[in-house]
């Protein structure tokens, strides 16, 4: 400690950490504007297996309307990868915890400790720069998806792509929304025992044929102010080529899910009154494969930075 009370040890010791952070955050990258608590709404559809034998398709269709929460951490420091046939890399990355209530009951329905990665290019394997998401869900699933971060400007309504929710057979090719849905538990014209009622006011057939559409809705509100550009960062992964998803025997004899993709869009946005705040939208697909049909899981929302 100095003559004057000042604490020069601790004052030395905080501008390292601060310093540290401050590096640590400039390296974060496509990941640098995740950090901080994140809160809004979405909707999640799902056609999971119905054991009674009552159901004629052996489904019940799952619709809920979600309050989230989605809170993401820096990681304080570098993670260190020991090269053996190229030189050491540096990974910086965040932690994150979702949970997801029902919208309408305040019930849980999910929970989901993980990270995103921001990976440098490599030699060896020889590619660019890259981002990862791991996540572990307690069904009994972990994931790596791996993928890469876009950089976009948008002046209007961003160009969403759709999300089908039409079930197929195993190994085929999904359908584009719009073609014959085979399964009456997804036409909300026709009366059913499988599927969530009372159904809320808020759930429409355009959602359940394509839940992306609550992300359009959500734009449709908002103003775009002449000639103002606005900045979006997307991240994309999958684990159709690389990564992958291990889980427990029981999903994987019961509702195996073999694959992840999911868009992340990380936008700032103008309200009506002329205010640029920070919006998160994703757009999630996982397949669940039983009775010789591929059946959707399709999740989607819009959260705002709130911390």
């Amino acid at each position: 400690m100095s003559d004057n009370g000042i604490d020069t040890m601790s004052t030395s010791a905080d501008m390292r950490a601060a310093s540290n952070h401050a590096e640590t955050a400039s390296r974060l990258g496509a990941l640098k504007d995740l950090p901080g608590s994140w809160q809004g709404v979405g909707i999640s559809l799902i056609a999971r297996p119905d054991f009674s034998g009552n159901s004629e398709n052996g489904i019940y269709l799952q619709l809920n309307l979600l309050r989230e929460f989605l809170d993401f951490t820096a990681i304080g420091s570098p993670v260190t990868n020991r090269g053996s046939v190229q030189d050491d890399i540096d990974i910086y990355g965040v932690t994150y915890l979702h949970r997801v209530v029902d919208e309408v009951t305040g019930g849980a329905l999910h929970v989901e400790p993980g990270m995103w990665l921001n990976i440098p290019a490599t030699s060896d394997p020889a590619a660019g720069p890259s981002i990862a998401r791991l996540a572990t869900i307690p069904h009994g699933n972990a994931v790596c998806a791996l993928g890469a971060a876009v950089a976009d400007e948008f002046t209007d309504v961003p160009d969403i792509p759709e999300a089908s929710t039409i079930p197929y057979p195993i190994g085929g090719t999904p359908p584009a929304v719009g073609e014959e849905n085979p399964f009456d538990e997804f036409d909300l014209s026709i009366p059913t025992d499988f599927r969530t009622a009372p159904l809320p006011e808020a759930i429409t057939q355009a959602l359940v044929d394509d839940p992306n559409q609550i992300l359009r809705d959500t734009h449709h509100r908002q103003v775009y102010s002449e000639g103002k550009t606005l900045q979006a960062i997307t991240l994309l992964v999958t684990n159709a080529d690389d990564g992958g998803i291990a889980n427990i025997p029981f999903i994987t004899s019961n509702a195996d899910t073999p694959k992840m993709h999911s868009v992340f869009a990380i936008q700032a946005v103008v309200d009506e009154h002329g205010h640029e705040f920070m919006q998160l939208q994703y757009s999630q697909t996982v397949p669940l494969n039983f009775n010789g049909t591929t059946f959707p899981h399709v999740t989607a929302g819009t959260l705002v930075k709130a911390f």
